[in-house]
């Protein structure tokens, strides 16, 4: 029992401690002011998201960035509601701004992956650009891809999501849970082992993407438009893949506002992992995993047998330090602290939360996400 805790216990500290110096290594990007060189199409799968559009679009109208170098593509995905009046509008009062609305072309069990493959087949530029309709982009977005690809000569780019500033435990607890899956981003990125990065901001090369086939071999899993794209590229171009650690390339997004919504929304990510073909991504769920398992089966097991409190009080001050460090460096690098006061309170019921997504995510066969029923 005691190689057992060693073991994991061991393994959990290598691993978030290298996500620590991994973040570090990554160093925080400034603007150069560079000469604006490449031109990105912007592509923004949509459905039913009449509430969000409207702020998206502003905030892409504000981008510091040539209005001839970059075109918006927007994919209805059959909205019920008033966001494709909204799109017409936009289109309608902005005609310097080139935009383009099409519907999305469903071959797949992923309406996401459908819909970036059926803008890419329009798409007039040579880098791709993807955000959510529920989101808001930074001024100098365009710009520091467009410093990134002239500095690095890379193929593809993960940069940082946060959420917009929320109130309440379950914005707090998701919040924490976000700050803990960026930081853990950027580490494996520092140590060249990238496992995760989000389709609501990225950048790639439109040649490299249909040379690779995109997501050929994916479809059927309905989320993984990035992790799956992310991983078929190092296969192949491992030294083409950067991490753009800067605030001012960071994408904000909404958090959940009902406990359902958040629940499916773990539940769609989670569902990916057992496709994953990177093992090292594999590796890092399992460790995670089991460590979080041994430290609420030590916890149980210290009510009935005392001598077993020592072991549980060991594992949960190294899993609490060890984390909060991680969440620290992303929580001020993304300005985003608000919710650092919760975290004492939160990492007691995190490990329940962990346990309880991995072990439906493997044996619930279906899930609910945009008032549609997916199978895994």
């Amino acid at each position: 029992m005691i190689y057992i805790i060693g073991i994991i216990s061991f393994s959990y500290f290598l691993l978030i401690a290298s996500f620590i110096i991994g973040f570090d290594k990554i160093k925080n990007v400034s603007n150069k002011d560079l000469s604006p060189k490449n031109n990105f199409s912007i592509l923004v799968p949509f459905r039913n998201e009449a509430d969000n559009l409207s702020n998206l679009l502003q905030s892409i109208l504000n981008i510091k960035y040539p209005k001839n170098k970059f075109e918006i593509i927007l994919i209805n995905d059959d909205s019920s509601d008033d966001s494709e009046l909204i799109v017409f509008n936009f289109i309608k009062q902005h005609p310097l701004i080139d935009s383009t609305l099409i519907n999305n072309e469903r071959n797949s069990n992923s309406p996401k992956k459908d819909a970036i493959n059926t803008a890419i087949k329009i798409a007039k530029f040579e880098w791709i650009v993807t955000t959510d309709a529920d989101c808001k982009v930074p001024t100098l977005w365009l710009q520091l891809f467009n410093q990134t690809i002239e500095k690095n000569k890379c193929l593809f780019i993960a940069a940082p999501v946060k959420f917009k500033n929320g109130k309440g435990l379950l914005y707090h607890f998701q919040n924490l849970n976000f700050l803990s899956l960026i930081g853990s981003t950027l580490g494996s990125f520092g140590i060249n082992k990238p496992i995760m990065c989000n389709g609501a901001n990225l950048c790639y090369n439109k040649e490299m993407f249909i040379k690779l086939n995109g997501f050929k071999g994916n479809e059927m899993v309905a989320s993984g438009d990035d992790v799956f794209l992310m991983e078929r590229i190092l296969q192949t171009y491992p030294k083409k893949i950067s991490y753009l650690k800067s605030l001012d390339a960071t994408v904000e997004t909404l958090s959940e506002q009902k406990e359902q919504l958040f629940y499916n929304q773990q539940l769609r990510w989670a569902a990916k992992t057992t496709a994953y073909k990177n093992q090292f991504s594999k590796i890092v769920g399992l460790v995670v995993f089991f460590n979080n398992l041994l430290l609420i089966f030590l916890g149980i097991l210290a009510i009935f047998y005392p001598i077993y409190g020592c072991f549980f009080l060991t594992l949960f001050l190294l899993k609490l330090v060890l984390d909060s460090i991680l969440i620290l460096k992303t929580s001020f690098f993304l300005k985003s602290t608000e919710s650092l006061i919760y975290y004492p309170l939160i990492s007691v019921f995190h490990p329940f939360f962990i346990i309880l997504i991995a072990l439906m995510s493997l044996f619930k066969t279906t899930y609910k996400w945009k008032e549609r029923r997916f199978e895994k």
